[in-house]
């Protein structure tokens, strides 16, 4: 194998990640075309690249150094800019509603999740607990892109759905930091530890928030005042890296406290600078995080391996996306009656995994109970077979309840 003469990394690894790069634009603009989200086109790119062994072509491999590295890095960047886009004034003011929609979308599917897990796949309950967190979140950006095309986003089931779908990830985010904490002790903790363990993390979630609110605004103006080029950008992914830190050292995935850092960086923060608002930071964000993120979808998609994907996976990745349909139906049933309120509407629109189920899939992938992965090759392929069809199937059969609706 060629070797790069400066730091020994291997041609391979620079070879690939520029495999993965080209193949994550192709397939996202080929997804765009066909009126799918770029994510789907990147994970599909994924699985093509990740099996052009079985054509005889080798060369590209997921596992090569740093790339796992990269995905990681790409994955707290895309939570940090989700954080970014949400705000706690919408949180405070989506009503109950939506509110009582979030918890109704989380614990639903979750339930059925681990009921279909424990029925069709052998493994112990923290496996099946897994399982059952991966179909909780929602993705907000593919319902809300729908919403947007269709001109939709002043009705009030959109606002109730986007609502909720900004808390899902919330709770979604301590569900996934409650499960792998039990799956690191690689067994169910008793209910004191249990308690801890949430306690912990929305205690982390609280704390970031009153250190968003009391401690970051001094550190922002400190920086204002320095005359080197990039400040605002670097010091608000320094933040984001600093609370990803802390929340891995809290025993919490790094993605929580990304979504925190982008969750606290206020307009307050961003004055000093001459802003008007955090819009500022996304956009200094986006340049890296636009290269980095495609990296975590191809990569994920190149774990799914075709060769060993049995019709028990897929039997098994079907019966996911049943359940994952279901338990985000259920939710329009705890929509308040009000007139004029499409209660179907809001389910459908509560249906897209998107990237964080793959995120939740990829952690669980790489978690290790009793030496082994917690997540096996075809439970894997099988939860990303349930993201790929909630994905597909969300922004046709929300079009046409809008049409229904009108």
């Amino acid at each position: 194998m060629l070797h790069s003469a400066s730091d020994g990394t291997g041609a391979a690894v620079w070879l690939t990640l520029a495999a993965i790069l080209i193949a994550a634009k192709i397939g996202g603009e080929l997804a765009l075309r066909i009126g799918q989200p770029p994510v789907l086109g990147e994970l599909l790119a994924g699985v093509a690249l990740g099996n052009l062994p079985l054509l005889g072509i080798h060369g590209f491999s997921a596992e090569a150094p740093g790339l796992a590295f990269l995905a990681e890095l790409g994955v707290v960047l895309l939570l940090f800019e989700v954080g970014l886009e949400s705000t706690l004034a919408q949180m405070r003011a989506v009503g109950g509603s939506a509110a009582i929609v979030a918890v109704v979308g989380v614990v639903a599917p979750m339930l059925l999740g681990y009921g279909v897990s424990s029925l069709i796949t052998p493994g112990g309950p923290v496996l099946h607990l897994f399982v059952g967190a991966t179909l909780c979140a929602t993705s907000v950006g593919i319902t809300a892109r729908v919403l947007k095309d269709a001109g939709a986003m002043e009705r009030r089931e959109a606002r109730i759905v986007l609502g909720a779908a900004v808390l899902d990830d919330v709770l979604g985010l301590v569900v996934l930091a409650v499960v792998t904490a039990i799956a690191q002790k690689g067994a169910l903790p008793s209910a004191g530890e249990l308690a801890r363990i949430v306690l912990i993390a929305v205690g982390f979630l609280g704390g970031a928030l009153l250190l968003g609110r009391y401690g970051f605004p001094g550190v922002f103006r400190i920086a204002a005042r320095l005359h080197t080029d990039g400040v605002l950008g670097a010091l608000a992914i320094g933040v984001c890296l600093l609370l990803a830190g802390v929340s891995a050292l809290a025993g919490l995935a790094a993605i929580v406290g990304a979504f925190a850092a982008g969750l606290v960086l206020d307009d307050v923060h961003v004055k000093e600078f001459g802003s008007e608002s955090k819009h500022d930071v996304g956009e200094l964000v986006r340049p890296i995080a636009a290269v980095l993120i495609p990296v975590f979808f191809v990569r994920t998609g190149m774990g799914v391996n075709l060769g060993q994907t049995s019709l028990a996976a897929l039997g098994f990745g079907v019966a996911l996306t049943l359940a994952a349909v279901v338990g985000k139906l259920v939710t329009g049933l705890a929509v308040r009656r009000e007139p004029g309120i499409d209660r179907l509407l809001v389910g459908v629109g509560m249906i897209p995994r998107g990237e964080v189920g793959l995120i939740f899939a990829d952690a669980g992938a790489r978690l290790v109970v009793g030496g082994q992965p917690l997540v096996s090759p075809s439970v894997y392929a099988a939860l990303v077979f349930m993201v790929l069809a909630t994905t597909v199937v969300a922004p046709p059969s929300l079009m046409w309840r809008l049409r229904r609706c009108q």
